[in-house]
């Protein structure tokens, strides 16, 4: 059994339906999926170190702590819910994230990486929630869609310049894009003099 035949056994989940994240190529599939468990992990350990703010009183950052940890435990449950076997209610969970859309999860992701960063500010919580951005942002990217290739997208062009429109059963007319209207419709040039002379003279 392959390298990737393993990592795909590990992250596969049973009667699991097929989702928008299984268009993508297999490489950028679990490289994003992957960014995010590391991602997770280190939201769960640095939010751990910044609750121990408690010690000093820092209010701000224990509770940016805490959301750290509970980041770091959702974001482990929706990327590798094989981590959470146990719990039946979180593979259910990842099942219907991975049936959203994928710029659902690139918003949630986002969105919850900041809340940590406002409330305690440094490294400690810029660094795993950077991640956790990060992989948001790429559900965001693969949200987009694949980019189509050079002649799809100069036959888009030719299309959209010149179409036909049939008007009555032998007769054909053609119409053009808004841009070579404006040229059709320009004014003819006309000679004017200069400024303070008289252009009828």
């Amino acid at each position: 059994m392959s390298f990737t035949e393993k990592l795909t056994s590990l992250m596969s989940r049973p009667n699991q339906q097929p989702g928008p994240l299984d268009e993508q190529p297999i490489y950028i599939k679990y490289g994003v999926r992957f960014l995010g468990i590391v991602g997770a992990f280190f939201c769960i350990l640095f939010g751990l170190f910044n609750a121990l703010a408690v010690i000093t009183f820092n209010v701000s950052c224990l509770i940016g702590g805490i959301l750290q940890v509970l980041i770091g435990f959702i974001v482990m449950a929706l990327e590798a819910p094989c981590c959470f076997f146990c719990i039946d209610h979180v593979n259910n969970l990842a099942l219907w994230t991975d049936a959203r859309p994928l710029w659902n999860r690139a918003a949630f992701y986002c969105v919850l990486a900041l809340l940590p960063v406002f409330l305690c500010f440094g490294l400690g919580s810029l660094f795993p929630c950077a991640l956790v951005f990060g992989t948001g942002v790429l559900y965001g990217m693969m949200g987009l869609g694949k980019k189509a290739s050079m002649d799809e997208m100069r036959q888009a062009a030719v299309n959209s310049g010149i179409t036909g429109v049939t008007v009555a059963p032998n007769m054909t007319t053609t119409t053009t894009s808004d841009r070579a209207g404006i040229i059709n419709n320009a004014q003819p040039f006309s000679f004017t003099g200069g400024v303070g002379t008289d252009s009828n003279v």
